[in-house]
Order: C-alpha cells, then structure tokens, then sequence
C-alpha cells in the first residue's frame, strides 16, 4: 500500500469515525443517564465516565483481511498500539468478517465495532496461552480471555457489530441438554464421551481435564506442570477486565462464548448498556454477565439470552474471595430483558468478599428457570446487605420467581440428569458462626408481578444465621405452589396476593420476627397458612385479611405457645 493511498484510507476512516463518536456520544442513552440513578435508595457516586480523543485508525490500514480465514491478531495489535501511542482514541472495525486471536487492551482505547462487523475469535487453542487469572472466584490457571484488559484505564467497546467468541469449540456438552437427534448429530461431529457417554467433549484434551479434575476451576488430579496437554478443558471467559477503570460496553452484541460471557474483575467505574448478549442454551457455564469485586456499576437497556446466569454478582469464593476482601458495591441494574437462564438476577454463590448497595428495577424476565436467585452455602462467609428490587415483571418460571438458598450445592435450578437433590439437602445442625458464615440481610422487594411460576418465593437462611431483615410488599403471584418461609428472621409481607391452586398459600418454619398485613390468597381447598417449627416465635397477622381465621391457620404442634398473634 502506497502512502497517498494510506492518507486517503486513514482522512476516510476519520472522518467516519468522528461523526460515529460524535453520534455515540450524543445518543439517546447518554443523554439520559442521569435519569438512571433516579429513585436509587443509597448514596451512589457518579460513575466516571470514557472519553477517548477523535483520533481514529482502521484494522483495515494494518493489513487485516475479512475473509474469516485470515487471522488479524497481528493487525488488531499493531492498530492497538499505533492509537495508544498517538494517546488514544478508536480502533474500527469495518463491516465484514475478522477472525483473529486473542485482542489485549491498552488505556484510552474505544474498540469501535460498525454494522456489520463481525469480530470471530480462533478455534485455535494454542493461540490461547495459560495465565494466572480468578475463575469462578478462586485463584487459579485458565487459558487468556479473548478480549483481556489488565490494569488499564478509559477502554470501551462501542458500535453495533457482533463479538462471538467460537465457545463450541471448547464446551462439553451434557446428554441431558440436548434432544436425541440434536445429540447424533454432535456426535457425527467428532468429539470424544465420557466414561458413562453422558458428557461430550471437543477434544481429548479437554476430556483428560474433566477427568484430571476433582473441582471444575483446575485440574488438580494432575501436576501444573501437566497443565499445557489439557489447555483445551482450561476455556476462558470471553471478556475479561481486571483491575481497570472507566470502562464503557455500549451497543454490540456478545455472543457464543467458551465460558462466560463479560467478566469485569476487581474494576471500577463501569456503564454496560444497550448490549444483546447470547449464548446457547446448553452452553456449560454459559453466564451472560458476571460482576465480580467491581464498585461503581450502571447496568441498563440490555438482553441477555443465555445457559446459565443472566446477570450475576460476585465477589470471590472461599479463603480467596475472603483474603481479596472486595466487595461488589454500588451498583445500578435498570430495565434489562431476560430470556433463557438459570437466573435473570442473582447474587453468588461466590460472594465471600461481600455484595452491598445494589439496586435492580424495571427488569422483565421470561423464561428463565428462577427470577431473583440468592445462593450462598456454609464455609462461603461474605455479607450480602442493602439490596433495592422493584418493578420487576416474570413469566413462566418453572421453579422459584425468588430463591434464597443457603445451602446451594452447586445444582442447576431445574436439576438435571446427574444431579441430586440431595446435594442441598438441608443440614439443621447448628454450627459456631465464625467468618465463614454467609449472612443476607437488608433486603427489600417491592412491586413483583409474576405469572406462571413454580413457586412465588422461597427464603430458606441457615439455622445458625438466618436470611434476616427482608420486607416484600405490593406483589402478586400466580404459581403452582405457596410462599416458604425457613430460618428467617425478620420478614415482611405487605400487601402480597398469592393464587396457588395446589398448595398453602404461605408455610412458616422456624422462622421468627414475621409481620403479614394486606395477605390475598386464593381458597383451593388448603388451609392457606401453615406454621411450624419450634423455633417459630412473635409472627403477626391481620385478622381481616381472614374470613375465619380459626380454620385457616395450621399450627403444628411443636410451636411455641403464642407464637403466632392474630391482629
């Protein structure tokens, strides 16, 4: 290429680009953005925002080819590097197909995505080279992320283009997720099975990680020194942030991802806007957005379609997620859509470092296997405290539309094949709380209209630290089942209607502090209100939400005298 023709090339992709970024900035959504820390119930700081100067380079100027054959990771970096040298400003990437390696990313870059462009990442696993990374909250090896920003600052990834980051080149896929004529075909495929034939596997060298694994994040059944023969089964996140600030995800759509989806770690200062994010079904680990020990966060206008967690808040796991100590706080999540996963919201189960300040509304889940999802388990510790959830529209969850679990077991909402029940079975036996302890607390739910569930709610907190301080009011549910309520320790129900043809309308066990006034349920047949427990004490209720409130009520015959009042 000539340099005159190189001036042309780079005077047109400028000029493009400058009026891009400036429509960007002056779109709808960032006009608007003050709007979304309306209503917010805590002191939440403004979020820092990007700002990139107008310089632009094309992908294009640096020899990458959009055949999808060719790979451009040597082009994606030299345009990386020619903008953060010039101090920064917008890498295009054209319409067209660009296959290409791992993409890293410097300070001030605004990786720029126009209609039509198509960012395809290698299924070449030795362009992947392990790292110390954090998965699933431990510290551990994985394969390099697709997109990886380490300890950078002002970095966006802007546009309407697509991301797809080839995960069925490195996902196993379970029997049980798949029809049988979807499951010939994976075969037909390649691949290699498991002992049982259950599991199919990309790879051999994924299929020895499995079974060098006592624990999903590492094979630890083998040396580190092993570790390269099993690089495939070590598949990494499609974007991981790390320890960075100011980042901007606005308009591109993420999609088929080898784990999970979008991964900020340990950043601040974060808007995730106007996003689709995608990923089969049966994608193992196929979460949408996973929010790890992050502060400073608006999340707004976007949809997620996903197999596993839609949009999930993390902040370590165990004596890791405890020795990091980093909260995910202050944090904004406003008008998203949920398609297909386990939860449209959920907080864990890796939450060791804590969740604070949160505050969800104007979301519509449908579809997915529970609504609002809290999980947690004994020897996790971590404090999850002043949670905001309002306006919230379900449809069709087949299990619970709220899930408090403090003894999660690692099991999909809707068990499958290989999964027990028995994993989460519940343990009353009463430990020392020391800082292992999980505790939920300061949790507050208003306007929560569900159609087509399972069950309305289910609070289930430990015996030795019980879900505590939770209120629920100006809510309906149509569900198969009632309300359950186990080991917690102030709860409000206010103004909660609940038609549940099958069951109670609301059982009590071992749970204390309760206050139910304005309680509509349908007649089935049932008495609507069951208690429990002997541990059950000071529980309140409003005699005229009862036509004859003697016949109504089960008392078992464990419970405390004068447990329960009628008002």
């Amino acid at each position: 290429m000539t340099s005159k023709n190189t001036f042309w090339i780079s005077l047109f992709y400028l000029l493009i680009g400058i009026n891009t970024f400036s429509n960007a900035q002056n779109s709808p959504s960032q006009i608007n953005i003050q709007t979304i820390y309306d209503g917010v119930e805590f002191d939440m700081p403004k979020v820092k925002e990007t700002s990139f100067p107008d310089f632009l380079l094309s992908i294009a100027e640096f020899g990458a080819v959009s055949d999808g054959l060719t790979k451009n990771t040597e082009a994606f970096a030299k345009t990386i590097e020619a903008v953060a040298k010039n101090g920064g400003g917008t890498v295009l990437v054209p319409r067209g197909i660009w296959l290409t390696g791992p993409i890293r990313f410097q300070s001030n870059i605004n990786l720029h995505l126009e209609a039509g462009a198509l960012i395809l990442f290698s299924k070449d696993f030795e362009d992947y080279p392990l790292v110390e990374t954090s998965f699933e909250g431990l510290n551990t090896t994985r394969c390099v992320s697709p997109i990886y920003a380490l300890e950078v600052e002002n970095i966006a990834i802007t546009g309407s283009g697509t991301i797809d980051g080839n995960g069925d080149a490195w996902r196993p896929v379970k029997r049980s997720k798949m029809t049988d004529s979807q499951w010939k075909k994976l075969l037909a495929s390649g691949g290699f099975l498991n002992e049982k034939k259950d599991i199919w596997f990309p790879t051999e060298g994924s299929r020895t990680g499995y079974i060098s694994s006592s624990s999903f994040n590492v094979p630890d059944l083998i040396d580190p020194s092993e570790f390269e023969k099993v690089r495939d089964f070590l598949r990494p996140v499609m974007v991981s942030i790390v320890s960075s600030k100011r980042i901007l995800l606005d308009g591109v759509t993420f999609q088929n991802s080898p784990a999970w989806n979008i991964h900020p770690l340990m950043s601040e200062d974060i808007i995730i806007r106007n996003l689709s994010v995608r990923n089969p079904w049966y994608s193992q680990n196929g979460d949408g957005l996973d929010l790890e020990s992050c502060k400073n966060v608006l999340i707004y206008n976007n949809t997620f379609d996903v197999g596993d967690d839609a949009i999930c808040f993390k902040s370590g796991k165990d004596q890791d997620g405890r020795d990091r100590n980093m909260p995910t706080e202050n944090v904004l999540v406003k008008n998203n859509i949920v398609y297909h996963g386990h939860g449209g919201f959920v907080i864990g189960s890796e939450m060791s470092g804590g969740v604070k300040n949160v505050h969800i509304s104007q979301c519509t889940f449908m579809g997915t296997d529970v609504g609002l999802r809290f999980k947690s388990t004994r020897g996790r510790g971590g404090v999850v405290e002043n949670i905001f959830i309002s306006d919230i529209d379900m449809l069709n969850i087949p299990t619970d539309a709220i899930n408090f679990n403090l003894f999660y077991g690692g099991n999909s909402p809707v068990l499958e094949a290989e999964q027990s029940a028995d994993r989460e079975k519940r343990d009353e036996t009463l430990i020392p709380v020391t800082e292992k302890t999980p505790a939920f607390r300061n949790i507050f739910m208003k306007n929560i209209n569900v159609t087509g569930s399972g069950q309305p709610a289910n609070f289930q907190g430990l015996p030795e630290m019980n879900l505590q301080n939770v209120r629920l009011e100006n809510s309906f549910f149509e569900a198969k089942k009632g309300i359950i309520v186990v080991d917690t320790d102030g709860l409000e129900l206010v103004n909660v209607k609940v038609i549940s043809p099958m069951d109670a309308a609301l059982t009590l066990y071992n749970s204390k502090n309760i206050a139910v006034k304005g309680f509509l349920f349908a007649e089935n047949g049932e008495t609507p209100i069951r208690v429990l427990g002997e541990k059950s004490g000071n529980i309140t209720f409003q005699k005229a939400d009862f036509k004859a409130a003697g016949s109504q009520f089960f008392h078992a015959p464990e419970l405390p005298k004068n447990a329960v009042k009628i008002e």
